[in-house]
């Protein structure tokens, strides 16, 4: 029986026909990091995938370290909200193949709608390291509003056995991008200002980096009060990461008290040009080219494979991004 048929038909079908996730991964001192990603999820929901720029590869190294990976997956106030712990297997061996794969995913909604020929030039962001992620357990609410009850649970088979990634390459890792950094106030109260969800990810007690949406978020003294949900069945305590939409991601120490959760912020994260201002996907700044392609040359090398070839017709889109586009209401014709 395959996870489909195990899950119930509105969970199944956002798991299906979603498309963007908020995806965790444990650094190497132990710190969750979410961002947001495109998911492409097998038929079956053996393995949920995301795909990230070998031009900035640290989403996918991190999980090839440490393979405990968590996702949120949530729609609309009607829809499942979803919390996925996986085990992650990285794939890099074959680039090529990685290209082809997501541009069936990917290639036909592209931010600001640019003309293939000039998207296709973009080969820092279509050379993908794919992570394929296994589900361990699947926790669900039928709805936002029904967050403060215990959620509904899956689990894998105790006798799971979850595929290894590939190798890491040799050689050295190739250095990070020097982006914008700024101060952890200045960046939250643009976050704030801008309106948008923010996601608050903690370890679980078995180890799996899990993002959980806000309901409210103030800045205070050293750092922000956020009002989480109560039905989730993990404590808010360690360390943590509280994310924008990917653009301002804040690291510390969370704590609980008096039913509110403290996020006493320790550092920032660079803030990443294609996230802040998604037209440099296609039309990047010098510097910003400059530095996408040191990386992915460097990056190249360790793995001994030519710059991938983008081709110049686009690939059919596959049965998951038709699924995708008709829960949108949208067609790729």
């Amino acid at each position: 029986m395959s996870l489909v048929e195990e899950l119930p038909e509105n969970v199944a079908s956002l798991m299906r026909s979603g498309a963007i996730a908020q995806y965790a991964t444990v650094s190497a001192a132990g710190v969750p990091i979410d961002t947001p990603v495109l998911y492409f999820p097998d038929d079956d929901l053996a393995r949920v995938n995301i795909a990230t720029g070998l031009s900035y590869p640290a989403k996918a190294e991190r999980a090839r370290r440490n393979p405990k990976v968590g996702m949120l997956l949530q729609a609309g106030p009607n829809d499942p909200v979803i919390s996925l712990s996986g085990m992650a297997a990285v794939r890099d061996a074959d680039l090529q193949d990685n290209v082809e794969r997501y541009l069936a995913e990917a290639c036909y909604t592209l931010p600001h709608d640019p003309d293939w020929s000039l998207a296709r030039q973009a080969v820092w962001y279509w050379t993908r390291i794919i992570v394929e992620i296994a589900p361990a357990r699947i926790l669900w609410w039928d709805s936002p509003a029904k967050m403060d009850s215990a959620p509904m649970c899956w689990e894998a088979s105790p006798d799971t056995a979850f595929p290894p990634s590939d190798p890491t390459p040799p050689g050295k890792a190739s250095s990070p991008a020097k982006w914008t950094q700024k101060p952890w106030r200045d960046l939250a109260e643009t976050a704030l200002a801008r309106g948008v969800a923010g996601h608050l990810t903690v370890l679980d007690q078995r180890g799996f980096p899990l993002p959980m949406p806000a309901r409210s978020i103030a800045l205070t003294q050293d750092g922000l009060s956020l009002d989480m949900p109560a039905g989730v069945p993990w404590a808010f305590t360690g360390k943590g990461c509280l994310t924008f939409g990917g653009v301002e991601t804040l690291l510390g120490d969370v704590s609980a008290s008096g039913g509110k959760v403290m996020l006493e912020v320790e550092r920032t994260l660079p803030v990443f040009p294609m996230t802040s201002d998604m037209r440099q996907l296609w039309k990047p700044t010098p510097d910003t080219r400059a530095q996408l392609m040191r990386r992915l040359e460097e990056e190249l090398a360790r793995r001994g494979q030519p710059v991938p070839t983008i081709p110049t017709v686009r690939p059919p889109p596959s049965q998951g991004y038709r699924r995708r586009m008709e829960r949108m209401g949208k067609s790729f014709e």
